[in-house]
């Protein structure tokens, strides 16, 4: 399932995948995998995410 939340929030930001990935530690393709819904982050990545695009777990990655 892809995950259009952490796609929105990134572009709220005007962040590129690179920014955020630099942001957090991994590479672009990682941030892609995720948004793609390709890849299931760890809950660190997942917080550290969050915390840099200033979101709640619940508002990322909760799935309705």
């Amino acid at each position: 399932m892809k995950n259009l939340k952490l796609k929105s929030a990134r572009a709220a930001k005007d962040m590129s995948q690179q920014d955020l990935a630099t942001a957090v530690g991994v590479s672009r393709q990682t941030i892609n995998a995720i948004e793609k819904g390709n890849y299931n982050p760890t809950i660190h990545l997942c917080i550290a995410i969050c915390k840099v695009l200033d979101k709640t777990l619940d508002e990322l990655f909760w799935v309705d």
